[in-house]
């Protein structure tokens, strides 16, 4: 019988997953030892996946620890930049390429997360559920891969957008317009939908950080 125990591939995705969902953050030191405890793991594997995500720049060097990466104002515009274009060429194939039954779990993902709106932490999940859904209707494994790796990089920022007042509500508006654009058929729609959905979380993000950053007099 096949020793059950996590293997490498295991170890990386579980702590891209801790990332992902909040467990470490940006500034947070990564500790083998305490790495390999918390999983199950043996040490060997959690450091081939440590030096995985330092060369994917997840995680980077304070002296000799590795601490989870930050996105700098520069890093972050240029991910936003990066996301907004794919993001809106995926809605753009999916008006060309999503099946009826891709159209209907759309709509329904839109009617379901209306409950989250009063919970960020779910509604971010959510969020990234739907934005998937949109990426693999678009019907192009290519673009899907590349997605997948911005959204990797997405994890590097602590907070969510969506946990600015009146947020949720708003980003569910949108998601609406793309679904239906994308129902409709209409590319250049959901292209336009999809882009100015993410300029608005963008938009939103700039204001919040900025305002953090106010010291209180």
């Amino acid at each position: 019988m096949r020793d059950a125990k996590p293997n490498q591939r295991d170890a990386y995705q579980l702590i891209l997953a801790a990332i992902d969902n909040g467990t470490y953050t940006p500034g947070d030191r990564l500790v083998e030892s305490e790495l390999a405890e918390r999983f199950g793991v043996s040490r060997t594997p959690i450091r081939e996946a440590l030096q995985r995500l330092e060369t994917q720049s997840l995680l980077t060097r304070d002296g000799r620890s590795l601490i989870v990466a930050s996105l700098d104002h520069s890093q972050m515009a240029e991910l936003y930049f990066v996301r907004s274009e794919l993001e809106g060429l995926a809605a753009r194939l999916a008006a060309r390429h999503a099946t009826e039954e891709e159209v209907r779990v759309l709509r329904q993902m839109v009617e379901e997360d209306g409950a989250l709106v009063s919970d960020p932490g779910q509604l971010a999940r959510a969020n990234r559920r739907f934005h998937r859904q949109v990426h693999l209707a678009s019907h192009n494994r290519f673009l899907v891969q590349q997605l997948d790796l911005v959204y990797r990089s997405m994890a590097l920022m602590a907070t969510t957008s969506l946990a600015v007042e009146g947020r949720g509500r708003t980003a569910l508006e949108e998601h609406d317009r793309i679904v239906e654009a994308i129902a409709a058929g209409d590319g250049d729609a959901a292209y336009a939908a999809l882009k100015g959905h993410i300029s608005k979380a963008f938009e939103t993000r700039l204001k919040a950080n900025a305002d953090a950053e106010v010291e209180p007099r």
